[in-house]
């Protein structure tokens, strides 16, 4: 298991008067996954938010990508004037971030400025309810990631002038575990590892991924929030370092149809309280446990109608492709690299890798759909089918995994699994965002459209 290095409060607070540090990132995710907040002077920092946190407006966990507010939400909305919630400093995860200058960063949780009590539909308390679920089950769920990005050669501000038009990704050829292109590419990518490193997050390594420019980075797994915060400062790093080369990263599912998708697969496993033993392993078939093969089982009977947690936008769909290394098939296999859900690991290694997120996922929604789905097959005592063995892609009697978000969505509206799992709240709130995506996307003409029909139609 990983073991993050954190700056403990005391030391912030010497660096902080001691000018080494000036600035604190008081930061928290919003529903894309991003991390939004407050950059704040270190001296302010230590007198106030440390000890009462920033206040920040509501919106910013009921708004679309382009920080446009959104109808349909209980949680906030013009009618109930889009008033403030309090982003409260957990001291324990203090990082120094060694790509901008003098800067600490710090995650915080979202609570309401009356009551104090936590905000429900934010991001990082969705997870936590479900990893206190699993505790009181007397589990803790461990979760590795390893999350896929594409690399390219222009920056952000070209990019987004010409409408992210004629794109050139920064690698010639299809790099997956290649050397000689991947060192073309340590300008960013050895940038990234080192700093990342040096915030005290357990990078495992880097490799190309089986596209141009494609890349894969991998941490090493630890407890669900913790990795779950991980992979946001990951995202964000990734993004800034390749803006201070003059280039730019996409976490897109599928940028462009002829490349390959970018994946976010998710390992998990149940452990003791304690942390020290696997609950994964046993004596039964295919060497698992009783909690292991319902755990599973949970896994596939809810992957469906959880789709939604784990491929949230539009683009999401464009990547489940026949022989494109993203699975289509709600199966198992052991070492099956074309299905859902693959068996890997021996003895206290040994866990189940979802394949079916991609690289867009929010990783504290993904990661509480995965422990949620879990804890249902163990409550429920759900057996998982038999396994699946040779290609997931041409089989004819495999369950697939949605083809488009209206089917996603429809799925986690009917779903009684998901309001008994997440509550009623919640439940809305991630159907309502998916709803006004796709009101969205049918707002908008493309280019396709425009190409296909301008002249012949």
């Amino acid at each position: 298991m990983a073991t993050n290095r954190f700056v403990d409060h005391d030391q912030l607070e010497r660096d902080i008067r001691a000018g080494t540090i000036d600035t604190v990132l008081a930061v928290f995710s919003d529903h894309q996954g991003r991390l939004v907040g407050k950059r704040t002077e270190g001296q302010f920092y230590l007198d106030e938010v440390a000890h009462h946190g920033t206040e920040n407006c509501n919106y910013l966990i009921a708004c679309d990508i382009d920080n446009e507010p959104l109808p349909g939400f209980r949680f906030a909305s013009y009618d109930k004037g889009y008033g403030d919630m309090r982003a409260v400093v957990d001291h324990d995860t203090v990082r120094y971030l060694p790509w901008i200058d003098r800067t600490a960063l710090v995650m915080c949780d979202l609570v309401d400025v009356d009551t104090d009590g936590p905000i429900a539909v934010s991001p990082r308390q969705i997870l936590k309810d479900q990893v206190a679920k699993a505790t009181a089950a007397g589990y803790v769920a461990m979760v590795g990631s390893e999350i896929e990005f594409y690399l390219f050669k222009e920056g952000f501000d070209e990019l987004g002038a010409r409408n992210y038009q004629d794109l050139t990704p920064n690698g010639a050829f299809y790099e997956d575990y290649h050397i000689l292109q991947t060192t073309k590419e340590e300008d960013v990518v050895g940038a990234l590892r080192r700093h990342l490193t040096a915030a005290g997050l357990p990078v495992e390594f880097t490799k190309g991924e089986a596209g141009r420019g494609q890349h894969e980075l991998n941490l090493t797994y630890q407890r669900a929030v913790e990795m779950a915060d991980a992979n946001a400062l990951f995202k964000n790093a990734t993004k800034e370092i390749a803006h201070q080369h003059g280039k730019s990263a996409t976490f897109m599912a599928k940028f462009d149809f002829a490349e390959t998708g970018s994946s976010g697969h998710i390992h998990s496993s149940l452990w003791s309280p304690d942390g020290a033993t696997s609950l994964m392993a046993g004596d039964g078939a295919h060497h698992m446990s009783d909690t292991f093969r319902w755990y599973l089982g949970g896994l596939i009977a809810t992957a469906r109608e959880f789709a939604l947690m784990f491929a949230p936008t539009i683009n999401s769909y464009k990547r489940f492709q026949l022989g494109s290394w993203a699975p289509t098939a709600v199966a198992w296999g052991t070492d099956n690299r074309t299905l859902g859900f693959r068996i890997v690991g021996h003895g206290k290694s040994m866990r189940v890798e979802s394949r079916i997120p991609g690289s867009d996922m929010n990783s504290y929604h993904s990661f509480a759909a995965t422990i949620a789905g879990g804890l249902y097959g163990i409550a429920n005592k759900i057996e998982p089918p038999e396994p699946y063995d040779g290609n997931g892609y041409s089989a004819t009697d495999l369950t697939r995994i949605p083809a488009s978000l209206p089917e996603a969505l429809e799925l986690w509206r009917g779903s009684d699994i998901a309001r008994q799992c997440f509550g009623d709240d919640v439940h809305h709130h991630v159907a309502n965002f998916a709803e006004q995506e796709w009101l969205a996307f049918n707002r908008t003409v493309s280019d396709w459209e425009r190409r296909r029909y301008f002249e012949r139609i």
